[in-house]
């Protein structure tokens, strides 16, 4: 970094950036090549460093709480005509050009940051800087696009240099969408050959009883969820491989200048590691669901035997679902209230008992499992059966839904905040066999 810094003054560069990662990312991308940085985490606060200390360049992200990077970038130019805005984005859209330009920008750099790509960027800033504008450039274009008109004061070499910058990461994204179309084409090639698979084992079950129809409809929704676990655990381990490989490459900048730190973003790293672990373990039990044919199976029994895998301490599980009647789904369905008693237990922080019990609503039946403890809040009783919800507190209700659904049973909670959380397990008749009448 020395050898940078001999033959130049040691310039001074705000980053404007809300993500501390991204933050602390670009500050050792920049000081690695001899730049004097420092940080703020949004416009208010950047203004308020400017009127202390005005940088030499202001890198800024453009998606901002409050004050986003455009109208920041606005006020800089206002105030400080001459200090150079770069603008950091994910995004990239010719609107997001004209939008930079009219607002003052000298160029953009575009997430994920790549270390020579910044580099290269400020120089190009600086360099169009020492070239004076020809005296005939317009003092403003007026620039009509997608129904919006943009007024551009921006002298003609900055706008050139602007476009020839977007251009070339337009042509490597282009590069990129095209690998990802090829992969695109393979995958739905084999999804092609899955469905037509699929549909003549559909052909072949048609003259079948209602009975193998009916395991065969769940199969069919298994199938589905399998495709959607594969497309949400790829997208959530590369979002988490992504972050491992930030904490990494910050603890390997740290690890001899600010050992502490290097050591902290090394613990970020492990949590991460710790969440891949977790997601690559779901796969596994999401896997299960639908890979058996449902059957039918004694609720009562299913009931007694949940109590055989989990200790429930003080507190008293009470099991008054009739003897004899049946349920039809997934093998998996004892998982199901397993679940339920651990949430209870884990979440129910004053809970003395967990009841089971079955209810008639004509021809239907709705199987309860209610506890006293805290009950859950009205804005979760929904979020508390998400993927995302559970990759935070336990993918066991998300799991207890997925089960459920493949013989089209669902679950939903009921309970009274403060009074105790109440499970309710709605069964279609077609689903439910009691002593006292036969289904079909």
């Amino acid at each position: 970094m020395e050898e940078k810094q001999k033959g130049r003054t040691k310039m001074s560069v705000l980053v404007v950036e809300d993500s501390r990662t991204q933050a602390e990312f670009i500050r050792y991308v920049l000081e690695t090549e001899g730049y004097d940085v420092t940080l703020a985490a949004d416009g208010t606060e950047a203004i308020r460093r400017m009127e202390v200390d005005m940088p030499d360049i202001v890198l800024t992200d453009i998606m901002m709480p409050g004050m986003d990077g455009y109208e920041l970038c606005r006020r800089i130019k206002q105030q400080n005509p001459d200090t150079p805005v770069i603008m950091v984005t994910s995004l990239f859209d010719p609107a997001d050009v004209l939008k930079g330009l009219a607002s003052g920008a000298d160029n953009f750099i575009v997430k994920p940051v790549d270390p020579e790509h910044v580099r290269s960027q400020i120089e190009a800033v600086m360099r169009v800087r020492e070239i004076p504008e020809p005296e005939d450039s317009p003092a403003e274009l007026e620039i009509p696009f997608a129904g919006s008109t943009y007024t551009i004061a921006a002298g003609r070499l900055k706008i050139l240099n602007t476009l020839l910058s977007t251009y070339t990461i337009a042509v490597t994204k282009n590069t990129e969408l095209q690998e990802a179309q090829e992969q695109l084409h393979s995958v739905n090639e084999q999804l092609q050959d899955a469905v037509a698979d699929l549909s003549r084992s559909n052909e072949s079950l048609a003259a079948e009883n209602q009975e193998r129809r009916r395991v065969e409809k769940a199969l069919a929704d298994a199938n589905r969820k399998l495709q959607l676990m594969a497309s949400i655990t790829r997208h959530d381990l590369l979002n988490q491989l992504a972050a491992l490989w930030g904490y990494l490459d910050l603890a390997q900048i740290l690890r001899e200048r600010e050992p502490a730190n290097a050591w902290r973003h090394v613990d970020s790293a492990a949590e991460m590691v710790n969440r891949i672990n977790n997601t690559v373990r779901f796969t596994a039990e999401y896997q299960k669901v639908g890979s058996t044919a449902p059957t039918w199976q004694e609720i009562r029994t299913l009931v007694e035997r949940s109590k055989n895998y989990i200790s429930t301490g003080k507190i008293t599980l009470e099991n008054a679902v009739p003897a004899g009647v049946e349920i039809f789904a997934d093998p998996l369905i004892e998982k199901v209230f397993s679940n339920l008693i651990e949430n209870a237990l884990r979440y129910g922080e004053t809970a003395t008992t967990i009841t089971f019990s079955l209810k008639q609503d004509g021809e239907a039946y709705t199987l309860l499992c209610e506890d006293d403890g805290v009950g859950i809040p009205a804005d979760e009783k929904e979020k508390i059966f998400t993927y995302a919800h559970g990759m935070n507190t336990g993918l066991g209700l998300f799991l207890a839904r997925e089960i459920l659904a493949i013989t089209g049973i669902t679950i939903r909670e009921t309970g009274t905040p403060g009074s105790g959380a109440r499970f309710e397990i709605l069964c279609p008749a077609t689903t439910i066999r009691a002593p006292d009448r036969q289904t079909e």
